[in-house]
């Protein structure tokens, strides 16, 4: 079968011919649809050790082969019994595998999973739409709980890509009183503004912010800005440094500084009910669809290294 490989850190990803997946006690799942993330572009980069050769591609979307039936895949493959998973949860598995990056992910024909990451499509949603719902958009609900969201609360959103898009209408959809995004790319910003967010010059006042950006000097101006008792969420992987006055950023006005770590598989099934009755439409963050070919997603994840004007690419594959 085709799969789009890392062979080595820091090279384009090669297209290849692997062999096809065989029946264990895995479910093969026949891909429709992958999104294109800008983890990838920082796995290509050798952000996390990737072991290599890898296929990456964490946002996927398929029919299980044998009987047909649509599902997305849960992209962690837990044990659900550990201390972390069972104290913590299930993103801190003392044994994790993140598919995409420590297994096979969906930049293929097929893909092997356990049969427990299985999110059944609702039929009024997309491929597209369920494959982008597994990353961009379960990282932004859990973001927003990991914020300690409520109705009422105004949200400052740093940068609007594809988390952006799925932050703004959960935000929107649970209640926000306003949502404000910070982008320097106007194509950007301006769809922003059409779905329903106003573009904030003035950081100050936010209750919650959510940083998709990894940039130190974007978060530490929306942390100083932030309301009395307001949160501001690392979501973006960087490595970067932060510096912060402990006093006057933190401890004046009771503000906090909170990590966001992937999601949970239970919000999976939440933000799937969410999309079948209509309160969000994720497949307005599809910007563009490109084929299953090393060409077209090695452009893709140049253009998020470099800024570009898309929200999210999706690798759409019929087979």
């Amino acid at each position: 079968m085709r799969a789009v490989r890392l062979i080595a850190p820091n090279t384009p990803l090669a297209e290849v011919e692997i062999p096809d997946l065989t029946p264990s006690d895995d479910v093969i799942v026949d891909v429709r649809a992958c999104g294109v993330c800008h983890s990838d572009a920082h796995y290509r980069a050798g952000f996390g050790s990737v072991a290599v050769p890898r296929t990456l591609g964490h946002e996927v979307a398929g029919v299980v082969r044998g009987t047909g039936e649509r599902v997305a895949v849960h992209y962690l493959r837990t044990c659900g019994a550990c201390a972390r998973c069972v104290e913590s949860g299930e993103q801190f598995c003392e044994g994790g595998q993140m598919i995409g990056k420590h297994c096979d992910g969906g930049y293929a024909d097929s893909i092997a999973v356990p049969a427990a990451n299985l999110v059944p499509i609702p039929e009024n949603v997309s491929f597209e739409a369920a494959a982008l719902m597994m990353c961009s958009t379960a990282t932004a609900y859990h973001a927003l709980r990991v914020g300690g969201f409520e109705s009422g609360m105004r949200v400052l959103l740093l940068g609007f890509g594809g988390l952006g898009v799925s932050a703004l209408q959960l935000s929107l959809a649970l209640g926000a009183k306003a949502v404000g995004v910070v982008e320097l790319v106007p194509e950007k910003l301006a769809a922003a503004e059409r779905m329903g967010a106003v573009p904030a010059g003035d950081l100050h006042g936010f209750d919650l912010a959510l940083d998709f950006t990894g940039r130190p000097e974007v978060a530490t101006a929306a942390l100083r800005g932030l309301a009395p008792k307001g949160r501001l969420v690392l979501i973006a992987l960087s490595e970067a440094p932060i510096t912060i006055n402990p006093y006057r950023d933190v401890l004046s006005d009771e503000r906090s500084i909170r990590g966001c770590s992937d999601h949970l598989r239970s919000e999976l099934f939440e933000l799937m009910d969410l999309a079948a009755s209509g309160r969000i439409d994720i497949a307005q963050a599809i910007s563009a669809r490109i084929p299953l070919e090393a060409r077209a997603i090695n452009d893709a994840l140049d253009q998020l290294d470099r800024g570009t004007a898309h929200l999210r690419q999706v690798i759409t594959n019929s087979n």
